[in-house]
């Protein structure tokens, strides 16, 4: 039955809107996902929404990396195993998934939430490098390891970063050209990943 031409009720017209500002949901997707929630058990329609509540309401930064999290510090911030000499920058607490399924980096990270966009109005005062640099005031970090995204403002964030850290004694590296120029972190296979932090470069 086709219903791109039958009028909706209310709620569920709401619905479909809504799935629809998702990425990645067009019209269609959010149209199927609408109708199986209709369909679906009542319980699985309130885990849904009850889970929606609590990433909103249960979550929180790091106050340490910035990373999303339950807890303050974050458990790889609190995490006494790990190499707390080494920091890896990363655009969004995303693109840390792909570098923790690799097992490769047992250091630290530091999400800046975002990249320099001039064209979108974004500054480096509208990322998290004021608390990235307090971070490396203390004298314990010996490695920052810059894992933006390799297209234009993830270049441009990364050689920004590079110039603010380098004078201050600490060395810089870049995630090696195993990434494709253009492509997201987050979609980037396991071994590209494990291969580029392996053959990471001094900037």
């Amino acid at each position: 039955m086709n219903t791109d031409f039958m009028p909706a009720a209310e709620p569920i017209a709401r619905l479909v809107e809504e799935f629809n500002r998702l990425p990645g949901i067009g019209p269609k997707s959010a149209q199927r996902v609408t109708y199986h929630l209709l369909r679906a058990p009542g319980e699985q329609a309130e885990a849904l929404a009850e889970a929606i509540r609590a990433v909103k309401e249960k979550l929180s930064l790091c106050s340490i990396c910035l990373n999303i999290t339950d807890s303050d510090p974050c458990p790889i911030c609190r995490d006494t195993e790990r190499d707390h000499t080494t920091i890896c920058v990363v655009e969004e607490p995303i693109d840390i998934l792909p570098l923790e399924r690799t097992k490769k980096f047992n250091g630290l990270y530091h999400v800046l939430h975002g990249v320099i966009a001039p064209a979108d109005g974004i500054g480096p005062e509208e990322l998290k490098i004021k608390e990235l640099l307090s971070r490396l005031n203390g004298g314990l970090v010996t490695e920052v390891i810059l894992a933006t995204n390799p297209n234009l403002e993830g270049e441009t964030t990364s050689m920004y970063l590079q110039r603010l850290v380098a004078p201050l004694g600490i060395r810089v590296t870049r995630l090696a050209r195993g990434l494709p120029y253009g492509g997201d972190l987050e979609y980037a296979d396991d071994v590209t990943i494990a291969r580029a932090l392996e053959g990471r470069q001094e900037m």
